[in-house]
């Protein structure tokens, strides 16, 4: 069964993803570093180094939100950045930090759907989604569309959660998600169910060798990954 934010809705997952992100926009940053104790920005950087390291001339990072990914690889490298999502409401905090960071030239800010970007085939040196993936709709459908828009040779590279396979670890991460996050979304989330849905998600999410085969299988080569912080996330590249 597909995991959806509002089980007693009739929209489609996509619908409601989108009204869900509109409705935690303003609070989402707060949230997340609260959620992941500030580790997440660990990651994104492990990410963005290894994007750095190629010399992109432009970059589409997709389910972008409020534009974290974007802003730190526009930072560190000298390439266009184009941020696509479908809520109109994390695009909107997003349009605020290109500005305060004085970025408007290289980042950019587009409403569109991941599972039919607007872009022509072969158009990016680099496609990066944080934590976003597991919002797709249709799973291989958002990836071959991914795959369509990057350049023969580029390099796709997604930072999701994970579930770590250590048994101590595991233990951890389940009291972690099943304890301490309820709490967090109890005391300061605006929408309860919104943050349910992400941990919810985060834990059905096919990850490790389930994913890259999966990305395997829509036609990306020299797919793989690396675990972060005992297997909390995991940091997939693969190669058009």
């Amino acid at each position: 069964m597909q995991v959806v934010p509002y089980k007693d809705s009739t929209q489609s997952k996509k619908s409601q993803v989108s009204e869900m992100f509109n409705g935690i926009s303003g609070q989402y940053d707060q949230m997340n570093r609260l959620i992941t104790f500030g580790v997440d920005l660990k990651w994104r950087k492990r990410l963005i180094q290894k994007v750095a390291s190629l010399s992109p001339k432009n970059v589409l990072d997709v389910a972008t939100g409020t534009g974290d990914l974007a802003l730190a690889i526009a930072k560190k490298t000298k390439a266009q950045v184009i941020g696509l999502d479908i809520s109109a409401g994390m695009l909107a905090v997003g349009a605020e930090k290109i500005k305060t960071a004085h970025l408007e030239s290289r980042v950019e800010m587009i409403l569109g759907d991941s599972e039919s970007i607007v872009f022509d085939d072969h158009s990016f040196d680099v496609v990066t989604v944080a934590f976003g993936v597991r919002n797709f709709e249709h799973l291989e459908r958002g990836l071959q569309e991914i795959k369509r828009v990057l350049k023969p040779g580029g390099m796709l590279a997604i930072l999701e959660t994970s579930v770590p396979t250590n048994p101590i670890f595991k233990v951890g991460y389940l009291l972690h998600t099943r304890l301490v996050l309820p709490l967090i979304s109890k005391l300061f989330a605006t929408d309860k169910r919104a943050y349910s849905y992400l941990v919810a998600s985060a834990s059905s999410f096919p990850y490790n060798e389930t994913f890259t085969a999966i990305l395997k299988k829509v036609g990306f080569s020299k797919a793989y990954y690396q675990r972060q912080t005992f297997g909390a996330a995991c940091i997939y590249y693969a190669t058009k």
